[in-house]
């Protein structure tokens, strides 16, 4: 298994049931076939830039151990889920 970390912003009109929902999506995902080592929500942050009119959202980082097919997933997710504005994961050494 690889080590990974992804970070990904959700919309900041979603309360926090929603935020809570999107999470577990997440986890559930990466837990089928890997590990999660942290889930850190940072919180709602100003953007560097605006993405689609919205200069702010809620960030959260996942590090974790997976399979190779888990990071594909989770981007295929990630790009239809609505309330996702980006998203980026890295393989670490």
């Amino acid at each position: 298994m690889n080590r990974y970390e992804t970070i990904y912003i959700v919309r900041p009109n979603v309360d926090e049931e929603g935020l809570k929902a999107i999470i577990e999506k997440f986890k559930g995902i990466i837990e089928s076939n890997g590990e999660i080592e942290t889930i850190d929500e940072w919180g709602k942050r100003k953007l560097a830039y605006l993405i689609d009119d919205i200069g702010e959202g809620f960030y959260v980082y996942m590090k974790y151990k997976a399979d190779t097919n888990i990071p594909k997933e989770l981007e295929r997710v990630f790009g239809i889920t609505e309330d996702i504005l980006r998203n980026m994961t890295i393989k670490l050494d």
